[in-house]
């Protein structure tokens, strides 16, 4: 049986779909009871489910880390159950997933300092990739966990993806630096109300730290102070790897930017 995070249907399929089949696990595909419209897991995923959730929020950093990579909080460690679930969330559009996924977002932006006029930026994606998932995933993850603070942060897109790069799955370390360094970019109309303002950035998964620290980048490159950055799950990957050529090409594409303005 094909799990839930191999079919790519939209939200709006997945309400028909429960309409007519029976609810599969976000797991591991088999066939759960499901009510309310909300996620129901198998006895064995859901066991494995809590045991990926840290007890606490937690720093998480890889090793080697990228220069500029600023301070993340992940909620869980990304594997198991919780793999499936992000992924059946942003590639197979299982909205019913973002709750959950959301909640423990939320718990890990409440570890970062939220200092008055902080505002929250998510990590884009490509617009390809949004397109085939039938919208922006990770942008609704984040202003759902925004809206569950005790005291909600605005969000503000931000970010945009300034040159073609491919899909980071299944990219090792360094051919996910090389596709992001100097790749990201901040919306011109959005420039002014990111500088000098603290930031917090948002994404679902941090695996090598390429991907945000090519966004805290940006966001500096405009005046904006990166305070930190949390994901709902990190990776736990050690490698040896010299970031010192991806540096160099973030440095070229922003040079290029500026003698285009």
């Amino acid at each position: 049986m094909r799990t839930p995070a191999e079919r790519p249907i939209g939200a709006i399929a997945w309400a028909l779909v429960d309409l007519v089949t029976p609810a599969e696990c976000p797991g591991c595909g088999n066939p759960v009871m499901i009510a309310g419209g909300t996620s129901a897991w198998c006895d064995s995923c859901s066991a494995d489910l809590r045991r990926r959730w840290y007890a606490a929020p937690r720093r998480s950093e890889p090793s080697p880390s990228p220069p500029g990579l600023p301070q993340v909080v992940a909620a869980g460690d990304y594997a198991g159950a919780l793999r499936h679930a992000i992924v059946s969330y942003k590639d197979a559009g299982n909205a019913r997933l973002r709750p959950e996924l959301a909640g423990h977002l939320a718990g890990a932006l409440g570890r970062l300092a939220r200092p008055p006029g902080v505002v929250l930026v998510p990590m884009p994606s490509a617009a390809r990739a949004d397109r085939a998932r039938g919208g922006a995933p990770v942008a609704a993850l984040v202003a759902r966990a925004a809206d569950l603070l005790p005291e909600p942060i605005p969000v503000l897109r931000s970010l945009r993806i300034s040159r073609p790069v491919a899909d980071q799955a299944g990219l090792d370390r360094r051919a996910r630096a090389q596709n992001v360094g100097g790749a990201y970019a901040v919306f011109r109309r959005v420039a002014p109300q990111l500088a000098l303002r603290p930031v917090l950035l948002a994404d679902d998964v941090l695996t090598t730290g390429a991907t945000l620290a090519e966004g805290a980048r940006a966001v500096r490159a405009v005046g904006g102070r990166v305070l930190g950055a949390a994901v709902v799950a990190a990776t736990h990957r050690r490698a040896v790897f010299d970031w010192s050529t991806v540096a160099v090409r973030a440095t070229v594409e922003e040079r290029r930017r500026s003698a285009k303005r």
